[in-house]
């Protein structure tokens, strides 16, 4: 009898979920480009989606927050599911919410999702002239080229938290943690070393990956110390108010925020926008929610939010008024902020369709746009994963690079096993997944994808298909990950196995990919998940810089070296294997490759890269010719060339160019 009623129960809610994802198809799509607010001096538009909704509110307010409403308009059903009103009259500087009546029940009154700007917290929507936001000469901002062709395997990417850029003393920065102070030049470390955005500059990186400023849920924008890497999305549109010096005010954060980004653009950096389509802050009682119950999210079969994110639910990209929203959002953040490029999290959650809509529409306004994100999820999904963009389908993702896990983890050891070493510190049966790294994860005779740590098939089209990379702000950063899995180094040695490290991501194929201040052995002091835990762990320490300054030279120097030889950036598969190729029967702990190609348009053209990830020395037999080492200052100055028996120290690379 208990295995009947079990089983009428489930029938019921599979009845209701079935009936619920009908309903869902069943709503119209709005085609219009006019969701949210358009503004005039002579009037104001809102035009929301709510198809369910029997009645429909506006609310206007003279504050952000607190106060009365002091005028309340209903809203006229218009076509394709949206509700519009108008107001004649200029209400510029006016807030705004919105709250529906579904199924006999007023919701809660919410900001629009389409908003552009709020005020303080994000509770309510503020009605802004966009010209109002611009800086000075906003109109002449381009993107700066960041090599002959702007193509995806020219950049060099480093990804950066706003405020840990500059909220330490060290970081000689005055408007400390906000868009203006990384906005400053002229910073410096107490021993007169650059910071900040001069620091980046002089590194040489091509783009800057911020992670997420739009409005997030985590930080109250009322006080000063509060800390999160925003990844719980509020308002999608809307630059966060922690960053900006008035919160309260929506048109201060949205000019402070094009200063900043004005401001790289005129050092000849890039900027690509972290952003997380993939789950709300909230949930039930989110915007979405409440305009449109159930429908911008997907359900298990029971009818209750699936959790592919691990954040209490996940966005449905394949629904085409959430898969519009998504696309008009990155198109507002190209065309009024002069956005180069997006990460998306947790890509794996989203649809191919949806992925490849975005993308062939921005790099039909923008051809040199960089696109990647994560190809994965934090859990399992109801949506059919050979639909979703996930790595292994990386190769039908067009312009679109995935993360490459595996020489990620080949590097450095799982993310997810803190004793567990890699190729760099020791773990010499790591070297497969690193060679499978070192050609972008594509197909290449060469390698056994049989020993490759996760994967066992290639996954990429092409290496511009790949993000090439050893650490990022998740899990253990670098030199936090080699002091806990080889606590019995020393620290010489771990600084030799952090510089190896460093040295395989960029001489790789692929899109390398730096997070900030690894050039100088940054340190969380071990927190492994860093999201909240505030600026005791999370500021960059500038002084470091000096402390660490050989290292950070190198990685100056690396970066110089992948920018003025081409083969280390070659752009398709055939490519790869025909100028790429392995040396073999090496010893334990060896990995040695020739890359075929002209340095400088000299008349040296080959390079070596040979890299030892073992305790011990090995001496290596090269094939016959003149080799001369790079980066080793004595090497470059005396030109003299190497004997066709090299050895290598332990923890060590070798980068060699030869006739």
């Amino acid at each position: 009898m208990k295995r009947l009623i079990l089983f009428c129960f489930l029938m019921i809610f599979a009845k209701q979920h079935t009936e619920a994802q009908n309903q869902y198809d069943q709503y119209p799509t709005y085609k219009g480009n006019d969701l949210g607010l358009t503004y005039t001096s002579q009037s104001s538009l809102f035009r929301i989606w709510s198809p369910p909704a029997a009645e429909v509110e506006l609310r206007l307010y003279k504050q952000g927050t607190g106060g009365h409403v002091y005028r309340s308009l209903a809203m006229t059903k218009s076509q394709s599911g949206t509700w519009v009103a108008k107001v004649e009259e200029n209400l510029k500087g006016v807030f705004y919410t919105i709250r529906t009546k579904i199924n006999g029940k007023w919701n809660n009154e919410v900001t629009d999702p389409y908003a552009r700007a709020v005020g303080i917290n994000g509770q309510r929507a503020m009605v802004v002239d966009l010209k109002d936001t611009n800086p000075d000469g906003w109109n002449k901002d381009r993107s700066p080229d960041f090599s002959d062709k702007n193509l995806p395997t020219d950049a060099i990417i480093y990804e950066l938290h706003i405020r840990d850029a500059t909220i330490h003393p060290s970081s000689g920065v005055k408007q400390k943690g906000k868009f203006l102070g990384l906005a400053e030049t002229g910073t410096q470390n107490t021993a007169g070393l650059s910071t900040g955005l001069d620091h980046i500059k002089e590194l040489g990186v091509t783009h800057v990956h911020l992670l997420p400023f739009y409005d997030y849920n985590s930080v109250d924008e009322t006080k000063t110390d509060q800390y999160n890497w925003g990844y719980d999305p509020v308002h999608y549109n809307v630059p966060e108010g922690s960053y900006s010096t008035n919160a309260a005010d929506g048109l201060t954060r949205i000019r402070e925020l094009k200063q900043m980004i004005q401001a790289f653009h005129k050092k000849g950096l890039r900027v690509v926008m972290d952003v997380v389509y993939n789950h709300t802050a909230l949930t039930e009682t989110s915007n979405f929610n409440q305009l449109v119950p159930g429908y911008y999210y997907r359900q298990k079969a029971d009818g209750s939010f699936s959790d592919a994110t691990a954040c209490g639910n996940e966005t449905a990209s394949e629904r085409e008024m959430f898969r519009k929203f998504m696309l008009e959002s990155v198109l507002y953040w190209v065309k009024e902020y002069h956005i180069d490029g997006f990460r998306f999290d947790l890509m794996g959650v989203h649809d191919i369709k949806t992925m490849n809509l975005i993308s062939d529409t921005l790099h039909k306004i923008k051809p040199d746009i960089l696109l990647y994100g994560e190809g994965w999820t934090a859990g399992a999904s109801p949506y059919p994963e050979e639909q979703r963009a996930v790595k292994k389908n990386a190769h039908l993702l067009k312009g679109i690079a995935v993360f490459s896990d595996d020489i990620r983890d080949g590097i450095k050891g799982s993310v997810f096993d803190i004793k567990d070493r890699g190729f760099a510190t020791g773990k010499t049966s790591n070297a497969e997944s690193v060679k499978f790294g070192i050609v972008a994860s594509g197909k290449h005779v060469q390698i056994d994808m049989r020993k490759v740590n996760y994967s066992k098939e290639p996954y990429t089209s092409g290496p511009d298909n790949v993000i090439t990379y050893a650490e990022c702000h998740d899990n253990n950063i670098l030199w936090d990950k080699i002091a806990l899995s080889v606590p019995e180094a020393s620290e010489a040695d771990r600084k030799k196995m952090h510089e190896l490290a460093l040295t395989i991501v960029l001489t790789s194929q692929g899109i390398p990919f730096l997070h900030a201040g690894s050039e100088f052995l940054r340190s969380k002091f071990g927190e492994e998940n860093s999201y909240n835990k505030g600026d005791s762990v999370n500021a960059i320490r500038w002084d470091q810089k000096t402390i660490h300054c050989e290292l950070n030279h190198a990685v100056k120097k690396l970066i110089e070296l992948r920018k003025s030889y081409s083969p280390l950036r070659m752009n398709t598969q055939k490519e790869v294997n025909s100028k790429l190729q392995f040396l073999q029967l090496l010893p334990d702990g060896v990995i040695a490759y020739i890359v075929k190609g002209r340095f400088h348009d000299s008349k040296f053209g080959e390079m070596l890269l040979l890299f030892n990830g073992s305790a011990d020395s090995h001496t290596i037999s090269v094939p016959n010719g003149i080799w001369i080492p790079l980066l080793q200052e004595d090497y470059l100055t005396t030109q003299k060339p190497l004997p066709n028996q090299i050895k290598v120290a332990p923890f060590s690379s070798l980068i060699l160019i030869g006739k």
